[in-house]
């Protein structure tokens, strides 16, 4: 086994493999997903754990439509600078949804809309409270956009009180300009983590704020560090740090598979600057069982089996 210390080569290696899972669970989730016309970034971001997340009846769901704006390299998610328009009645779609899965948790992520005036701002406010309307137990987790750093924009959804709001920085600051797109920047990302760790400390939330990072594009490992160093001094108390996984011949390359030492290195490290929460792993995804860094529950844990949707309003 490599150490910590070595590179693992390109081919990928064995604690990357998924286990299926065939819970009859999983296709409940699917059909509801389906039925509602739902768009999941566990679908379209081919996130690798959509199986075993969807067989224990829990989402992440993207608002916004399923095209984005910006193309960033390592995203498997369609792009168009003219995408259609949102949906008025996405964010009692995604309500009833959560309702009928029975989350106690729910992760709400979009696409940019950089074509909107407000970039959605508006829409993610309305999406948050219809959630917390019909699910008044149910935690709230956002991951948003930039909002090309306008904080008026950001306030918007804030006030909107989710309980837990991130925003990857997605890799170091050296990467950025390649690996994401040229619209996003590594300071305006830190801006925007900066603006939500603030709102948090002034409305009594210390740990609202919560960031990502990939690792395995060809950064170093000192790199890493410097971007923890960054994360925490922006307020930030919860992320989480994953393998790069490359979706499609067609994007950025994956440049090494990291260890799961160098994992739990990182999570260390992390913890170390202040990080408290921190999922730390090759599979780990932002909202891989974000329930874990949730700060505390709005109602004791419920069967996660969907409804049958015999709780639609």
């Amino acid at each position: 086994m490599p150490s910590n210390h070595e590179k693992v080569g390109t081919h990928k290696p064995e604690w990357l493999k998924v286990k299926l899972h065939n819970d009859p669970r999983y296709a409940d989730v699917a059909a509801i997903v389906r039925r509602h016309d739902l768009h999941t970034i566990c679908s379209s971001g081919r996130c690798p754990n959509i199986s075993e997340c969807w067989s224990r009846g829990t989402a992440t769901f993207m608002i916004g439509g399923d095209t984005c704006t910006r193309a960033c390299r390592f995203c498997a998610t369609k792009s168009s600078a003219h995408p259609a328009p949102l949906d008025p009645n996405e964010p009692i779609k995604i309500a009833r949804s959560v309702q009928l899965m029975g989350l106690r948790h729910a992760v709400i992520t979009s696409v940019d809309r950089d074509d909107l005036p407000d970039g959605g701002a508006e829409h993610w406010a309305q999406t948050v409270r219809a959630i917390r309307e019909l699910n008044p137990e149910t935690t709230i987790e956002l991951l948003i956009p930039d909002f090309s750093g306008d904080t008026s924009l950001l306030d918007t959804v804030l006030a909107a009180d989710a309980d837990i709001v991130g925003h990857n920085l997605e890799t170091v600051r050296r990467l950025t300009p390649t690996v994401r797109d040229r619209r996003a920047s590594y300071d305006t990302s830190l801006g925007v983590l900066r603006h939500i760790a603030a709102y948090g400390q002034a409305h009594g939330e210390p740990n609202l704020a919560k960031s990502a990072i990939m690792v395995g594009l060809g950064e170093t490992r000192d790199e890493v560090l410097q971007t923890l160093d960054d994360l925490a001094a922006a307020g930030v108390r919860r992320m989480t740090l994953g393998q790069y996984l490359q979706p499609t011949p067609h994007h950025y390359p994956v440049a090494e598979y990291i260890h799961p030492d160098r994992f739990a290195e990182y999570k260390t490290a992390a913890e170390e600057r202040g990080i408290i929460h921190t999922e730390s792993g090759p599979l780990v995804r932002s909202s891989y069982m974000a329930d874990r860094l949730v700060p505390k529950a709005r109602r004791p844990l419920a069967s996660l089996t969907p409804d049958k949707e015999r709780r639609q309003p």
